[in-house]
């Protein structure tokens, strides 16, 4: 959690990674305390209006939520706390995520749907709010350091051909 603004407005962080692993045979009964845990303890926090951060990178397929969790989720959440959310940003976003919201997108008002923004790299998630109050744990910043690695050698591949090289020069 960290905060931002005059006012001291709540960010919330959310690191998919730390999810519990859906093998588990309490799996239901985890998630769900999970989030009344959540919920209660937005409640608490956030009188003013805030964000969520959603860490996705790192997560493998067996830790992240599934739709019907998720959908339930938004129904709990009361009107106070949805109105009061700003925007819900999530980082590293994989093709699961945004096939989900893709597919629930009509089913979800159009004002929590503006609010969702993806961004790619902890770097673009600086640009957009300030970092001196937010953790980031290190197996995001691992994660989100060695996609970047791999985008910047495929890039350099990519200007090292010389039939993407002279395309490009003509």
């Amino acid at each position: 959690t960290g905060y931002y603004g005059d006012g001291l407005n709540a960010i919330i962080v959310f690191a998919a990674c730390f999810l519990p692993d859906s093998s588990r045979t309490d799996y239901n009964y985890v998630m769900e305390n999970l989030f009344l845990y959540v919920i209660s303890t937005l409640e608490l926090m956030v009188a003013e209006d805030y964000m969520i951060v959603y860490l996705n990178g790192a997560t493998p397929r067996s830790r992240m939520p599934g739709l019907g969790w998720m959908k339930k989720c938004y129904q709990m959440i009361d009107r106070r706390l949805r109105k009061n959310l700003k925007s819900f940003i999530i980082v590293h976003p994989s093709w699961f995520i945004r096939t989900i919201l893709a597919v629930t997108r009509p089913f979800i008002s159009s004002k929590f749907s503006s609010k969702i923004q993806y961004v790619n790299t902890l770097a673009e998630l600086r640009e957009m709010i300030p970092m001196e109050y937010v953790h980031i744990p290190d197996s995001i910043v691992k994660y989100d350091e060695e996609r970047c690695i791999k985008r910047r050698m495929r890039t350099s591949c990519l200007s090292n051909d010389p039939e993407i090289t002279s395309v490009e020069q003509e």
